[in-house]
Order: structure tokens, then sequence, then C-alpha cells
């Protein structure tokens, strides 16, 4: 397994633009298989337009103590890309203004930006429905100026989001490296003795489960009753709610897919899975993203292949959200991976 981001290896799908040119050329490019916006077109669904906006991600920067074998961002210890307070501070004027009710803070590790407490405290006091924070939970227990972490969202009521691959070492470590699976379980236990993720807690704990290889995820619902009997039977740990994202063809998981001769296979699997309905409920149309520099974009995803919004609006210092909204939603065949199957969204299923 890898142990440096692709920039830190000079890898050539480090550049956004390569993985465009790999996602809109060879058997898209000969019609063997056709591109998203021809498949939404066909029901009646293109193009892509915003609706209410209801979440805003904010990127706190590629920062992580791990260096995950699907990481979309290409996150690790040797990404120093973090956002500054100056920008922090851009962003808590758009959420005194925004109409949006959730504030998802993630990664990397939001926690290892320098003022990522103090941006928490400050977003807390706007008043914002939700604030949730993307943990990697291993973060809590990777230096000793973390311990406090589940103290402290406790005092906030943050809701904790955690990557958890499977309720095994051996699956976890494979995709996320050795020693993770240990130090989460201890994290997650940690968070559970101040109450997250309790029966009748109102601090939420939710896992995120990502597929190991090229293939779609399984039944949410069906996954969380396993995590929860595993989980509780072999280390005492509660959670509230399993989320099951579908990988998308991007960065690191881009990488891989070509690596192991999968990628035209997996997008034949995305595209086989294509579900109208998951359309409708894809994330971009309710949801913002921030980068760490403060560009806007339609999703998490188009920001790490730098598709910015399709606007004349595109820097939060610039944010006007009736100008934002009046757009058309940048596309591209990873879309797929939004709507395959039960669909997919930093929230799970969306059907």
């Amino acid at each position: 397994m890898a142990t440096k981001s692709l920039a830190a290896r000079n890898n050539d799908l480090a550049n956004t633009t390569r993985q465009l040119e790999i996602l809109s050329n060879g058997i898209f490019a000969r019609g063997e298989l056709p591109t998203f916006a021809k498949k939404i077109k066909e029901t009646n669904q293109f193009p892509l337009r915003p609706k209410k906006l209801e979440i805003l991600q904010i990127n706190l920067g590629y920062m992580c103590n791990q260096v995950c074998a699907h990481c979309h961002v290409d996150a690790g210890p040797d990404r120093k890309e973090i956002m500054s307070r100056e920008t922090m501070q851009q962003c808590l004027e758009l959420i005194k203004k925004t109409t949006a009710h959730t504030l998802d803070l993630t990664g990397g590790a939001p926690e290892m930006n320098p003022n990522f407490r103090w941006f928490v405290e400050e977003a807390s006091k706007v008043g914002i429905k939700d604030v949730i924070v993307r943990s990697n939970l291993t973060i809590i227990r990777a230096n000793k100026k973390f311990y406090d972490l589940p103290e402290f969202f406790k005092k906030h009521n943050i809701h904790i989001v955690s990557s958890m691959p499977h309720w095994t070492r051996g699956k976890t470590d494979k995709q996320r490296g050795n020693g993770v699976f240990d130090q989460s379980i201890k994290a997650l236990q940690m968070l559970n003795e101040v109450g997250y993720g309790v029966k009748g807690s109102e601090l939420k704990l939710d896992l995120v489960y990502n597929p190991s290889g090229a293939f779609l995820p399984g039944d949410q619902m069906a996954l969380e009753k396993d995590f929860k009997k595993a989980l509780k039977n072999d280390f005492n740990i509660d959670f509230h709610h399993l989320f099951a994202i579908t990988n998308l063809p991007i960065s690191r998981f881009l990488d891989y897919l070509i690596a192991s001769e999968n990628y035209e296979e997996y997008m034949e699997t995305l595209i086989d899975a294509y579900n109208p309905a998951a359309v409708k409920n894809v994330m971009c149309t309710h949801t913002l993203s921030v980068s760490w520099e403060g560009w806007l974009y339609d999703c998490d995803f188009n920001q790490m292949l730098d598709l910015k919004l399709a606007s004349s609006i595109k820097h939060i210092s610039e944010y006007n959200e009736e100008l934002i909204q009046d757009r058309d939603i940048i596309i591209n065949q990873h879309c797929y991976g939004c709507t395959a199957g039960a669909g997919s969204s930093c929230q799970g299923e969306v059907v």
C-alpha cells in the first residue's frame, strides 16, 4: 500500500486535467458507453439544476495522518494545503447568510487544521442546525493533543461521521493502512464513553462504508445491521447509522482501477446500475462545496477535479446565493458513481 499521495509521487493522475481526459476519452469518445450527459438526457433530466441549498460542505485542507487507498482527495501527511483563518472568516460570513441547515466539515483530517477548534466554536455560535465533522477516527489517537476531541465534540454537539470500511482488521487495514483498525476501535470506544452513538443520545455518531474493490456497495440497511451486530458483539461499540458510499472513479481510486485493469469494467458496472430516480436526489442539487482556498464547486468530487461552478460567482468572497442557485451543474462521467443502484452521496443512499 502506498504511503505517499499521488501528488508527492508525481503521479500522472495528480493532474486533474489528466483525470478528465481519461473520463472523457477512450470508451466514451468511441461511443462504446454513453456519456453521463447523454444518459440523463434520455430521462429528460438534463441539464441538472440546483434545488434549495441545504448543505454547505467545507474542505479545511488536504493534510491527513492517513493515506487511504481509495481517497478521492489524495490526502496525506505530505499534503500541506490547509484553509487559512482569513478564508475561514469568509466562510463564517457565508454561514450567517446561507439558507443551508447543515455545515459539513471535511478534509483530509479537518482536525489537523490549526484553526479547526476556533472555527467549530465560531460556527456553532451562528445557530446552524447540524454541524458535521468527517473524522477518520485515528486522528483522535494520533497525538495526545487530540485525545480530548470527543469531549470537544460533545461540548459543541458536533455530529460525527466516521470512515469504517469493515468490522474486521484485515479489510480495514488493507484499505486504510496498517494499525488503522485498532486505533479506530479505540477512538469509537472513546466517543461512546462520552455519549456518542449510544441509544437515546442526541450526540450523533454515524459510520461510512466504502467498498474495498471495483464493485458497488451492498444494501445500506443490511450493511448497517451487520456492522452494528459485529461491532457490538466484538467491541461493545454503538453507533447510529451507516452510510454506504460508492467509490467514484477519480484520484487514487481511478489510479487503482487503471493499475488493476478494472477501469472499463467498473464504468460498465456503474452504467448498468444507472438509476434515474437517484439523479433526482444527487447531492450536488442541494449542496455547495467550498475548497480550502475558498473556491466554490457543485460537490466535493467536482472540487477534486477542479470543476468550478458554472456561475459568475466562483469564490466565497463574492458569495451571492441567489446568483449561485441560477446555474447548470457541471457533470462528467464520474457522476455515474452517484447515480448507480440506490444512489450515493456523502449521506449514503439517496433512494
